[in-house]
């Protein structure tokens, strides 16, 4: 049987974003995950969390200047100590959140630039990243983003995320496997649920191409759920989507699986 966290920084937008915790509970989610903690004190969070009864399973470390089209520094040479320092400071609030995984987040290579550089640098990072957070039995997850979404983003296939996870070489380290990107990308999802199983370690929903509730579009969920089932996977699965409305009238989908 599938376990679903909810999305706050998509989901319950309705409500300002401490609300949202409240609203997840009252909906049966049992878990939750968002982009960035990063606005609000570990500890405030940490109480929403302990007062309704919600375990934090997923957020990215910072995106760095998003308004200047930033998404993550971790692949960008010559910003190392700024990339080490959110990977320290998320760390930080893995800790104070019980939180299992940190997705650190690459970002663009601007066209031209030496893409190899960029993904030595990441590979750089990301052993720092995974050789920290290791000592705290924490997960360092990397996720291919998809051109639609985030155009020039380091990497975009499924297959780069595994052959980087390859190369970077720690036991911590896996694939954040978001089906709206991959089926985007790289399409035949079951394949590559079989084909990577072992390598991810969360994975995120939405229907394609409109990345609203997982009842509509090219994939059929109901059945993909059910070969997670068939393949043992373990870990959450994250409900990244936009609804298409009120985020509770949106929820019949996944009254089947509570």
């Amino acid at each position: 049987m599938p376990k679903f966290a909810a999305n706050l920084s998509m989901m319950f937008n309705e409500l300002p974003f401490l609300e949202r915790f409240e609203a997840a509970a009252a909906e049966g989610f049992t878990a939750v995950e968002f982009l960035f903690p990063y606005d609000y004190p570990a500890e405030l969070l940490a109480e929403q969390l302990r007062s309704n009864g919600l375990q934090q399973v997923l957020f990215n470390t910072a995106p760095g200047n998003a308004e200047a089209g930033e998404w993550g520094l971790a692949a960008v040479p010559g910003r190392e100590q700024d990339a080490r320092a959110d990977i320290d400071r998320a760390l930080a609030y893995a800790i104070a959140l019980n939180c299992p995984n940190v997705h650190v987040m690459a970002g663009v290579v601007p066209p031209g630039a030496d893409w190899q550089r960029y993904r030595d640098t990441f590979i750089d990072n990301i052993r720092y990243a995974a050789d920290r957070l290791a000592q705290h039995g924490i997960k360092v997850l990397i996720e291919a983003l998809s051109p639609q979404v985030k155009p020039h983003y380091l990497f975009s296939s499924q297959h780069q995320a595994a052959e980087l996870v390859e190369a970077i070489d720690r036991s911590n380290v896996f694939v954040q496997f978001d089906f709206f990107h991959a089926q985007l990308v790289d399409g035949n999802i079951s394949g590559l649920m079989h084909s990577l199983a072992g390598r991810y370690a969360h994975i995120q929903i939405a229907s394609v191409p409109d990345r609203h509730e997982p009842d509509d579009g090219e994939l059929n969920y109901p059945w993909l759920f059910d070969q997670l089932d068939a393949i043992g996977y373990q870990g959450w699965i994250g409900c990244e989507y936009r609804p298409r409305g009120d985020t509770t009238v949106g929820l019949d989908w996944l009254r089947p699986y509570q």
